[in-house]
């Protein structure tokens, strides 16, 4: 199998530089038309699937870049972004050191409180990918967001502490495993260009 991840292109609040978790904003003009260019890297690939988070922007991402209907999307919760907490929406540079120090170096610093612990993101990204991994699918595309990437390449990658942290996914970026068998490999990365 196949497993084709990517984050979903460039919202409002992403431009904004503010820190966008469970807000359920749609893609702007730039992320509409960055998933129609990663759709054109991937246009001759059959997805037996297609997955997203229950975010529109996650959503909508999956629907364009597969040339599918936003109904034939598969949705699945357990692949939505890092519940940020009180530091929903707020500016990049105004989270206080806390924050800061856990989101550069979640290895060593633990989440503050009212934000989602690393541990509950790595059990969802591990339960959803066991399961997709039961699944008899040649190729099947996930749109989802950058702090989950981050455990479900960890996953793929069969990192220890469960996470693949650098480098920071873009938007509409996509990486391709293989998972034959429990066994994974990491196959290449496209960019939207």
């Amino acid at each position: 199998m196949k497993i084709y991840i990517t984050r979903h292109g460039q919202t409002k609040y992403n431009k904004l530089h503010l820190m966008q978790g469970l807000t359920d904003e749609p893609l702007n003009e730039t992320g509409i038309e960055q998933a129609k260019l990663a759709h054109q890297q991937i246009k001759d690939i059959h997805f037996d699937a297609v997955y997203a988070s229950d975010l529109d922007r996650a959503i909508t991402t999956a629907s364009i870049m597969a040339g599918i209907d936003k109904k034939d999307v598969i949705i699945d919760p357990r692949l939505r972004e890092v519940d940020f907490g009180k530091y929903e929406l707020k500016k990049y540079y105004l989270l206080g050191i806390r924050f800061s120090l856990f989101w550069a170096l979640p290895e060593i610093f633990k989440a503050p409180k009212s934000v989602e612990p690393i541990s509950s993101t790595v059990n969802r990204s591990t339960s959803f990918l066991k399961e997709l991994e039961q699944k008899g699918y040649e190729n099947v595309l996930i749109s989802c967001h950058g702090g989950i990437i981050r455990s479900l390449c960890g996953y793929l990658e069969d990192k220890k502490n469960g996470i693949k942290w650098r480098p920071k996914p873009h938007n509409c970026e996509i990486r391709v495993y293989e998972s034959i068998n429990g066994k994974h490999k990491k196959l290449e990365n496209l960019n939207v260009k």
